[in-house]
């Protein structure tokens, strides 16, 4: 509008010199807008204005931004109040920036995939925060509730959502899955509570019902019924404050000077789904990734493979996606290696399963089998793992030990689960706590056990013992009682330690495991 509006008065003043006296003066205090410093040296032509273009400033957006957090900071609309919760919170973030730092690793796969489908929900971008909150951004958390994955859902709530869960596959732990779920389950509750999110969020924590009664009791009460104001456990109470307070840091980490590690706003994995069975070790061979790549992103698969029966999608690095998708339409019908296997005396169906690390519905289903019914010398199809089991570092199997094997105590039994057994009957066994025993097994208090699963219990020496292994070779003659006899131990703990029966005969040359106390004998 300046260049329009010198362009019309410049006019003006030629027009008027043509009519009055011309005038030989070098006035400097004279208006020639020509000179002026806002308008170009250039005159512009009438015939040049409807060409003219005008220079726009880049419009500085969410989706502009190089860092996925920084994309998230700038849409967070939750109010953040001053209250001691948010504060604590608050705090504690800032003085554990390290902490921040793992959750972004963490999250550098997956947050991208997450804030784009929150924002394509048109949801409150404070949700995407929500598995920090939830498992520390960990895709293979499970915690004391038997919930697992980066949304830690339950079993029955993700059953609800359609997240299903057998012995190859747990919808929990699958990222883009369990997202989903977890977003129309929030959607859900926000509608139930008429679009407050601090009661929908607190809900998400420790149910619906429970919010919902915490308001009714206020509101007959006469007291407020916003969140801050409700009684509710513990955790969810401190379940809010904590995703506030990460919000505020997000949104602000210049203002409290910490740096979140920045995760490159674009996608690091894409979704493919190759519509078959696949080995684990072959999809990983086919995307040219480690198999503890491919596991990382795709938690959510137990064993060596995908499910027979589906889903067999997985997430793949953005780079990788071509070239798996050429191996997969190259070598289609060859993802799963099988063995032809003829039956021996002794064989069933279910142990086949266990050797092989499969299921009996597999090998049934490979070999079109009605039951379990098999003979001897009939030769069968079992679909089995291309690779050792050490390969799929990252299968649930592989976890499981990895987890028992941390020293927890001075030394370590193992039970074999039989019938009728829970884990409080087993912990009152052995004097320890319920929650201790379902920690050492990475698994939750009100877990069900099955026949057969093997527990580790870690103990700890009673006062001044000093407690060794020793290993101890059986000789002709020995018993239990005697050995038991011999190295002041009780003849029930040789059992349990090495996993007898009290009716079974010891044979020369068998080896056996003992905790014993140096205090009280020469080993």
């Amino acid at each position: 509008m300046r260049v329009k509006y010198s362009w019309v008065l410049a006019l003006f003043i030629a027009g008027c010199q043509l009519t009055q006296p011309q005038q030989e003066t070098t006035n400097t205090d004279s208006i020639d807008d020509t000179n002026h410093p806002q308008v170009a040296e250039k005159k512009i032509d009438a015939t040049d204005l409807s060409s003219e273009k005008v220079i726009e400033e880049p419009v500085v957006t969410p989706q502009s931004q190089q860092d996925v957090w920084r994309r998230i900071g700038m849409q967070l609309e939750l109010p953040i109040p001053d209250n001691k919760r948010v504060n604590y919170y608050r705090n504690w973030y800032l003085k554990h920036p390290g902490h921040l730092a793992i959750v972004s690793k963490r999250a550098e796969p997956f947050l991208y995939l997450i804030t784009e489908k929150i924002e394509q929900k048109g949801l409150p971008l404070e949700l995407a925060l929500l598995p920090i909150v939830e498992s520390s951004f960990d895709a293979f958390a499970y915690s004391h509730g038997s919930a697992a994955g980066l949304w830690q859902f339950v079993p029955a709530t993700g059953k609800m959502y359609g997240l299903k869960q057998n012995y190859w596959y747990d919808g929990r732990r699958d990222v883009a899955a369990a997202t989903d779920a977890a977003l129309a389950y929030l959607e859900n509750l926000s509608k139930r509570f008429d679009g407050d999110w601090g009661h929908a969020i607190a809900a998400y924590n420790s149910g619906g019902g429970r919010v919902s009664s915490a308001i009714r009791k206020n509101r007959k009460a006469g007291k407020p019924i916003d969140f801050f104001s409700l009684e509710l456990p513990k955790e969810t109470s401190g379940y809010v404050p904590k995703l506030l307070a990460l919000a505020d840091i997000v949104a602000n980490q210049d203002k409290y000077g910490l740096h979140i590690p920045a995760i490159a706003n674009q996608p690091k994995v894409e979704l493919v789904d190759p519509q078959e069975q696949l080995d684990l070790a072959i999809a990983a061979s086919y995307a040219g990734i480690s198999v503890k790549a491919l596991q990382s992103l795709n938690p959510a698969y137990n064993k060596w493979s995908t499910a027979p029966e589906g889903p067999h999608q997985l997430l793949l690095p953005v780079y990788a996606v071509e070239r798996f998708n050429q191996q997969v339409l190259a070598n289609q019908g060859q993802g799963i290696k099988t063995i032809r296997y003829r039956v021996q005396s002794g064989d069933t169906i279910s142990t086949l399963a266990v050797k092989y690390n499969t299921s009996s519905k597999v090998i049934r289903a490979a070999n079109s089998l009605t039951n379990n019914e098999i003979r001897i010398g009939q030769y069968l199809l079992i679909p089995t793992s291309a690779k050792d089991d050490d390969a799929y570092v990252l299968s649930a199997a592989n976890r499981l030990a990895k987890k028992q094997s941390i020293a927890r105590g001075q030394y370590k039994l193992e039970h074999r689960v039989t019938s009728g057994e829970s884990l409080w009957t087993i912990a009152r066994r052995h004097k320890v706590s319920t929650a201790s025993l379902a920690k050492w097994n990475g698994m939750g208090p009100r877990d069900t056990l099955r026949v057969g699963q093997k527990l580790v219990i870690w103990k700890k020496p009673t006062d001044g013992a000093i407690i060794r292994t020793v290993f101890y070779r059986v000789r002709n003659g020995d018993t239990i009682s005697g050995i038991a006899s011999k190295f002041r131990v009780k003849s029930h703990d040789i059992v349990k330690w090495n996993d007898l029966s009290r009716s079974k005969y010891l044979q020369p040359g068998q080896k056996l495991k003992l905790y014993v106390d140096i205090t009280k004998v020469s080993v």
